[in-house]
């Protein structure tokens, strides 16, 4: 009898992050598309890594992460955003955001339930609810600023809202919350048992002297989010894949719960070297500055092309727009330009769901090399 076959995923695919990438790949083009340095971390971090696997850290981990590295951001949450976790009860250390994403949907999640996303949305976070047996309920940003209706997140949250997903800084858009924002999310979710989780990965890549508005600076709100981040993004080592959750006890243990059946533990000699770093410098003020610097550098070098800066607030990615060049789809637009032009970009119809088209806008990640961004500007110049 011939094998009977279901997707559990059945409207899923191959990512578009690695579709990109792996177009870039055989053209030779410059890949600006999938969201990686094209430069190493610091030496004094691969140098701690291999200093703990000397030390013997090299099996299991505890399940809920080496307590330095879960002390160490226990102090730094509490210095920057003033909320104070208790590293053994409250902060799980998980194979990157997207497991700590996916443990805290999965956890939370139950078949019917309401899950809001805000759409461009981030593509791992609908599979997620999905395979929970969840309803993605969309909400819509609109270009040029990608700001939040906040009627339309009053018609959206019902009774049967179980999860509110949050993320600032947003990729792909690099808009970021402001503290308005969060004081009408207080109010929408008064009356309601909704949690939220909150993906801020992008904490500390925040421009123009902006404050990340971080959930634990709302207590209120704290006290029924999941706090997500990791230190891919602010350490240059996404390959890495560590990331965490900060969240209250009740909602730690169920996270945990399913943490524990996914991969246990995480790389352990790694862990201990970003409990060093985290502990030296909490702030990660030069991360900033240096992204900062990356995308104004990116904008320069752009100006005067026929592309339309929207300009980024946080992440180090950078929309832009198309509208003067081509009435292409983005889709089309974006495979076009790696084709013909040797720049690799993103999309945004993929971040959408529920019929959503995107308007003539393509996301370009700008953590690269000064001399990558120099020739990937060149090249769009010339279109």
């Amino acid at each position: 009898m011939p094998l009977t076959l279901t997707s559990k995923l059945p409207a899923g695919g191959v990512s578009i992050f690695a579709t990109m990438t792996r177009l870039a790949n055989e053209l030779g083009a410059i890949n600006l598309s999938q969201g990686f340095p094209d430069f190493d971390c610091a030496p004094e971090l691969i140098e701690a890594v291999t200093r703990y696997m000397r030390a013997g850290h090299n099996q299991y981990a505890p399940m809920p992460g080496v307590l330095p590295l879960r002390e160490a951001l226990a102090t730094k949450i509490e210095r920057i955003y003033g909320r104070r976790y208790d590293p053994v009860s409250e902060i799980t250390i998980t194979t990157g955001a997207t497991e700590g994403l996916f443990a805290a949907l999965t956890a939370l999640v139950d078949r019917g339930d309401e899950v809001v996303l805000f759409q461009p949305v981030y593509d791992s976070y609908v599979p997620a609810v999905q395979l929970s047996g969840g309803r993605p309920v969309f909400i819509t940003l609109r270009p040029p600023h990608f700001r939040i209706d906040w009627d339309d997140v009053r018609r959206a949250v019902t009774s049967r809202t179980k999860v509110i997903v949050i993320n600032s800084p947003h990729n792909p858009t690099g808009t970021i919350w402001s503290r308005d924002d969060f004081t009408e999310l207080e109010r929408v979710l008064q009356q309601t048992g909704a949690v939220i989780i909150a993906d801020e990965v992008y904490e500390h890549i925040v421009f123009d002297g902006a404050r990340h508005e971080s959930v634990a600076r709302y207590p209120a709100l704290a006290e029924r989010a999941v706090v997500i981040s990791s230190f891919g993004k602010t350490y240059t080592t996404t390959g890495w894949k560590v990331g965490y959750c900060a969240a209250p006890a009740e909602l730690t243990a169920l996270i945990q719960s399913v943490h524990q059946w996914i991969v246990f533990a995480v790389n352990g000699a790694v862990q201990m070297a970003y409990a060093d770093a985290v502990a030296r410098d909490p702030e990660c003020a030069g991360v900033t500055a240096f992204y900062q610097r990356k995308r104004d550098l990116f904008l320069s070098l752009v100006a005067g092309s026929r592309f339309r800066p929207l300009r980024s607030e946080g992440t180090f990615f950078q929309l832009l727009d198309y509208s003067d060049i081509s009435n292409a789809g983005d889709e089309d637009f974006a495979i076009a330009m790696t084709r013909t032009h040797g720049v690799a970009s993103i999309p945004l119809t993929p971040f959408l769901h529920a019929g959503e088209t995107a308007a003539r806008i393509v996301r370009f990640c700008f953590a690269k090399r000064d001399e990558t961004l120099t020739q990937a500007a060149d090249r769009l110049r010339a279109i």
